[in-house]
């Protein structure tokens, strides 16, 4: 299997592995996918369908990186992966605005996650408040506990995920 592969394989695995609590081996896995990122050839690198590029990679960072609550590490990524996305990348964007939301979260600030959730998700047209966006929103709202549930930005974000 070529390294492209394989990394395309260990990124959503870190996801995976912290769903059941063990984010040391996401972590692990998380390593292993930057020693293989950094040893791929510059050819394999461009953003194709067929390559693994630097953007894809921080994207999948973003997402790992916040699921095991590692705010500082996923903004690196986020940071990153927006400036190697295009403008009209709307979905990838949308999908990290909604990563950083999440780490406003972890970082205690719900009511700022929230707001910036239902901003990143009213720009878009409806049809595409669905799948993995409207999934991982919803994630989000389902990681606020229920006595949040009242508050305003909490409601709002409901709101906009029922429609």
């Amino acid at each position: 299997m070529a390294p492209d592969n394989v990394e395309l394989v260990i990124v959503p695995d870190a996801d995976h592995v912290d769903l059941y609590h063990q984010s040391e081996p996401a972590r692990a896995a998380l390593q292993t996918a930057d020693a293989l990122m950094d040893r791929l050839p510059e050819s394999e690198r461009s953003d194709t369908w067929l390559t693994y590029g630097e953007q894809k990679h921080h994207v999948h960072l973003s997402h790992a990186f916040t699921t095991l609550g590692d705010t500082c590490l996923a903004h690196v990524s986020q940071e990153r992966a927006l400036e190697l996305s295009a403008p009209t990348s709307t979905m990838t964007r949308t999908l990290l605005n909604i990563d950083a939301a999440a780490c406003s979260h972890h970082d205690g600030d719900t009511e700022q996650a929230c707001r910036r959730t239902v901003t990143a998700l009213t720009a878009l047209p409806a049809d595409y408040r669905t799948g993995l966006v409207r999934r991982r929103a919803l994630d989000l709202y389902e990681a606020i506990p229920v006595q949040h549930h009242r508050e305003r930005a909490v409601r709002e974000l409901r709101d906009v995920l029922a429609v």
